[in-house]
């Protein structure tokens, strides 16, 4: 199974007013990224506005990062969907495609028993030959993952990582402590990435590393390296970015951020909305914060 590890920026999605993918910026931010230390590209986790996308312009924006990568860094693929057999063929098509690993999202509009919700990772892992990694997220998602199905899922030969959004450290170490080498546990910006890296982590995807890679990778590097006290510091300085993004839309924020770098990815996909002028300075403020 591949290593997967580090800094993985959830891609942003740029779209034009026509609807078009902006393949360009795309590109040019997944090549910026790369040039700055970052160890894999996610497209489509929760910043890439999955559920806004259509399937043809999930599939640009897959194609798009596979393209610009061009084999420098693994690229996890986000498959998301309510029914089944529509995320396995997502799963396939983005591996023909070339992506090294699928990040496996459960949207849900009825209840889901935890047989169900476990058939539908399976299902995916089953229809793939590449690394799974399953995400939960209790804020968004209407049926989350508990610890025995995680534990049952980490038995599959192909799902090796899990993503939790959680905002419970205390459950991923639960994961580690059911699971062991069975799982690695990637965190989210919703986590401390410094304090998950020291109870045993891997990395973090997460929106903010779009506009702050260099900054991220400095921290993983501080974590690896066991300097928990220089760690601590630069996470203080960068948990403002968190902080200042926990008060509006997460794509919103990144967009912004990445716009006001120079990056002309857009607005939000409706019916989401722009920040105000008053919400962008609070994004410029925090970035400046953190330079």
């Amino acid at each position: 199974m591949a290593d997967f590890h580090g800094v993985y920026p959830y891609l942003v999605s740029p779209i034009d007013p026509t609807g078009s993918i902006r393949t360009e910026v795309l590109g040019r931010l997944c090549d910026d990224l790369i040039t700055s230390g970052v160890h894999g590209l996610t497209p489509l986790g929760s910043t890439g506005e999955f559920a806004y996308l259509s399937q043809a312009q999930r599939t640009d924006v897959v194609r798009t990062t596979i393209e610009a990568a061009k084999g420098r860094v693994p690229v996890i693929a986000g498959v998301a969907s309510t029914s089944t057999a529509d995320a396995v063929a997502q799963a396939k098509e983005y591996q023909k495609l070339g992506a090294d690993g699928i990040l496996a999202i459960l949207e849900a509009y009825f209840p889901l028993a935890d047989a169900q919700i476990e058939s539908y990772f399976r299902a995916i892992a089953d229809a793939v030959d590449i690394p799974v990694v399953i995400y939960t997220n209790p804020q968004f998602q209407r049926s989350d993952l508990t610890l025995d199905v995680i534990e049952r899922l980490a038995a599959h030969p192909r799902i090796g990582y899990i993503k939790d959004a959680s905002t419970n450290t205390g459950r991923l170490l639960s994961i580690m402590n059911r699971c062991g080498d069975s799982i690695k546990v990637f965190s989210a910006s919703a986590h401390i990435p410094a304090a998950v890296m020291l109870i045993g982590g891997f990395g973090w995807m997460a929106g903010p590393a779009c506009i702050i890679p260099r900054q991220s990778v400095e921290l993983y590097n501080l974590c690896k390296s066991a300097r928990w006290d220089e760690a601590m510091a630069l996470q203080r300085k960068l948990w403002r970015i968190n902080e200042a993004f926990a008060r509006f839309n997460l794509a919103a924020c990144i967009k912004a951020g990445l716009e006001i770098q120079g990056y002309a990815v857009g607005d939000p996909i409706p019916p989401q909305a722009a920040l105000t002028a008053n919400q962008r300075k609070v994004v410029e403020q925090a970035l400046l914060d953190v330079a």
